[in-house]
């Protein structure tokens, strides 16, 4: 079904846009597989959709199966033949047998997104094994050392972004430490009528392809009328030297995707079942290939118990945001017999996944508006705009004078010309990262030097209070990074041996991502010794967010904290903004590290060697 809809940015213009609400009646995916309305409805309960399968044995089939999302059958990547591919649940302390065939046409793995285990079980072709040829059968055998709410999904070509993922859950040995009384899984992810080949290939052409909210003369013509010819030039000489723009929120857009909750189009949503007064603890998972997604449930307060399956100290607020690859459990407590909406919009307002929380099948809600959509700042871009206080924007001024007066404001940058210095010196304050006290000198890499990077940030802020573009100020309690307090005391308190800086860098526009300026294949691998305490400091010189994830080890993330530090598998590492997190190099063997954006993983990648 395609519509049209109107956007409204923060600053009130009206974007029209095409975009595709795309959905089939009560999942398409499952119509696809030759699942009946009726069979659908025969379930205990709506959220029964999605099969599980227990125990200590799994025998998983990976394939092609036809399925139907928008009105138009296409082939996904499925496990045991759904989208999502069944929900684990596996018992902490139980070794664990997997046998998984592969009946696709070419190679394909699984990894196990945030799992513990010995590296030739993690599932990267070419780094923890060589991959599961078409037609054979691997066996994944490894004791399961950990509990929570955990995720699955291919390591191969773009299958992830075609279907091929799943939950997991992990009981734990002991009791939790809170209570609930039903729990249902929430995976998020996005779809796709397009081959995965196809969207790359137009990225690399034209970096901007699905964004449909670029500025228009209009949106000139309004800037003035508000702002005043020198403010506007200003800010439109400040984005504009930097090849930049304030509306670069992601790479893909609802344009070509359709947002799922349990493979769950928006035009029907997910349904999940309670009655009054219960607990209802919901695991939910970003299984995107690409996508961030802001969550909130209007009329609930949302108590936030574990980040990335580990358990934190409980906080409650209105919304979060959860990064590709992030996993978020929550407590709600509905008081009514009502319906409730859950309610995941994209970062960019372009679309959304949703789902409703019921104590009746016949009680519905209407889907929530989606909020403006967001501009990115010069705070998004790493400046500081303290160090401009003394300008006048009042009057007209040509590009010279503004490129001149920004100049002696902020500090040069190696290897540029003079009028590139206001934007591109992303000046900011230097602060140590939190709990340690002391001054991180950021050191930018020759190699970081030349066309394939447009950005490079001179005084990288940590922003770990920051809920983000689009969320700040916006009237709600959303979740930072500063929330999370680990609910145990710090597992390793040891301080960091040593510091490795890894810089996030790219050229949007030619849609070249790499770390210190090295694409994977020309990388020298990251070697850590086995034992050791070390720290991982990330600087993004890029406008993007980009979601880090370690395999084989945790990121103990510092958040002032040092004794309550909280682990997590994946950071989200804002534009412009530095983050660190130690590690305990306590896995030997090699590992890969990423951003888990499915179109950045391929360049934005390194080897890890544990020796």
């Amino acid at each position: 079904m395609q519509t049209n809809r109107i956007l409204t940015p923060q600053n009130g213009i009206n974007l029209p846009r095409r975009r595709f609400v795309k959905g089939l009646a009560m999942g398409g995916a499952l119509l696809g597989l030759g699942i009946s309305p009726e069979q659908i409805f025969a379930q205990s309960t709506p959220a029964s959709t999605q099969p599980m399968l227990k125990g200590k044995y799994f025998k998983l089939a990976l394939g092609p199966q036809h399925v139907n999302f928008t009105g138009k059958e296409r082939i996904a990547t499925t496990v045991n033949g759904s989208v999502p591919g069944p929900i684990l649940r596996w018992q902490e302390g139980d070794t664990i047998t997997l046998d998984v065939t592969n009946n696709l046409a070419e190679s394909s793995s699984i990894h196990w997104h945030g799992i513990i285990l010995p590296t030739k079980m993690d599932g990267v072709p070419d780094i923890s094994f060589n991959g599961i040829a078409p037609g054979q059968t691997f066996r994944y055998h490894f004791p399961v050392t950990q509990n929570g709410t955990f995720w699955y999904h291919s390591h191969s070509g773009f299958q992830e972004q075609t279907g091929h993922y799943g939950s997991i859950i992990i009981d734990p040995i002991t009791t939790e430490p809170f209570s609930y009384d039903r729990e249902y899984v929430v995976m998020l992810s996005d779809w796709s009528d397009e081959k995965p080949t196809d969207i790359y290939a137009k990225l690399k052409k034209m970096s901007g392809y699905y964004n449909f909210a670029e500025r228009t003369t209009d949106d000139l013509v309004r800037d003035i009328r508000e702002k005043g010819l020198g403010q506007t030039w200003t800010d439109r000489s400040m984005w504009n030297t930097m090849r930049m723009s304030d509306r670069d929120l992601s790479d893909v857009t609802g344009y070509t995707y359709t947002f799922l909750m349990n493979g769950q189009t928006p035009a029907d949503g997910w349904t999940g079942l309670f009655k009054r007064g219960e607990k209802v603890r919901l695991r939910i998972i970003n299984g995107s290939a690409m996508s961030f997604f802001d969550v909130c449930i209007p009329g609930l307060k949302i108590t936030v118990v574990a980040a990335d399956g580990q358990n934190i100290e409980p906080v409650s607020v209105d919304e979060f945001r959860i990064g590709v690859a992030e996993t978020y459990d929550v407590i709600v407590s509905p008081k009514d017999d009502r319906a409730y909406s859950i309610f995941a919009q994209a970062m960019d307002r372009t679309g959304y996944a949703r789902g409703t929380l019921t104590p009746d099948p016949a009680l519905t809600i209407d889907v929530p508006e989606m909020d403006p959509y967001p501009l990115l700042t010069h705070q998004d871009m790493g400046m500081d705009m303290s160090n401009m206080s003394g300008m006048d924007m009042s009057s007209m001024e040509d590009d010279t004078k503004v490129i001149n007066t920004m100049a002696h404001s902020m500090p040069n940058m190696p290897g540029m010309s003079d009028s590139k210095q206001q934007t591109a010196g992303m000046a900011m304050d230097m602060r140590g990262a939190p709990g340690h006290g002391s001054k991180s000198e950021n050191v930018h890499a020759k190699t970081e030097f030349g066309p394939h990077v447009d950005a490079r940030a001179e005084a990288p802020q940590y922003r770990l209070d920051d809920p983000g573009v689009g969320l700040r100020n916006n009237g709600r309690r959303v979740l930072s990074y500063a929330d999370l307090r680990n609910l145990y005391p710090t597992p390793d308190p040891r301080d960091p041996e040593r510091e490795i800086q890894l810089h996030l860098t790219g050229n949007m526009a030619r849609y070249m991502w790499s770390i210190n300026g090295i694409k994977y294949a020309d990388a020298e691998p990251l070697h850590f010794k086995y034992g050791e305490r070390l720290r991982i400091t990330f600087v993004n010189d890029t406008m993007m967010n980009h979601p880090m994830h370690l395999h084989g080890m945790w990121s103990d993330l510092e958040t002032g904290d040092g004794k309550r530090i909280p682990r997590k598998h994946t950071v989200i590492v804002q534009p412009g903004a530095k983050i660190s997190y130690l590690v305990t190099a306590d896995a030997r063997g090699e590992w890969a590290y990423h951003c888990h954006l499915l179109y950045h993983m391929l360049a934005m990648f390194r080897k890890v060697v544990v020796s």
